[in-house]
């Protein structure tokens, strides 16, 4: 790599830190991301010997948001947790009995781990779809089809159960 592309790379490197200290969860991760994304680049332009002014900033940041996004999805995401005390009881007719409920709370743990996190998120905490996918890690229509299949799963388990809507 010539002496003017390294020069570029270094004149990005704190736009790209401040890029990823927004995001990451620490100062510790975006520094560690931002090593990352210049590791990459330096290799790319030696591998392609490019002679550039200057380093193409857009690709810089695709590069890094794609070190946040694989260090997102490596994360251990906590087992969704039910807890019924946390959230109000129904009342009136639209209170369901205990029988119900166990029934229900069976469905929910015969689900994979990633449909019942999207399946409590959105209908026990009420949880937009874009929130979700930042807290399992996924985008927003992987989340939209969990939550899918979840129901389709959780319906047939209540449906064999003897529990009609």
């Amino acid at each position: 790599m010539d002496e003017s592309a390294a020069l570029g790379l270094r004149r990005q490197y704190g736009v790209l830190y401040r890029y990823l200290r927004r995001r990451a969860g620490s100062r510790e991760e975006a520094e560690d991301l931002t090593q990352e994304v210049f590791v990459t680049a330096i290799a790319a332009l030696g591998r392609a010997q490019v002679e550039a002014e200057g380093a193409p900033l857009a690709w810089l940041y695709t590069v890094a948001r794609h070190r946040l996004i694989d260090r997102l999805r490596a994360r251990p995401t906590p087992p969704a947790q039910l807890d019924l005390n946390h959230y109000p009881a129904a009342t009136g007719e639209r209170a369901y009995g205990d029988p119900i409920i166990k029934v229900l709370l069976e469905g929910l743990h015969g689900l994979s781990e990633a449909q019942r996190r999207v399946v409590v998120l959105k209908l026990f905490e009420g949880r937009s779809f874009a929130e979700i996918a930042v807290e399992v890690g996924a985008n927003e229509e992987a989340c939209r089809m969990r939550l899918s299949r979840g129901l389709a799963a959780l319906r047939l388990h209540l449906q064999a159960r003897g529990v009609e809507p």
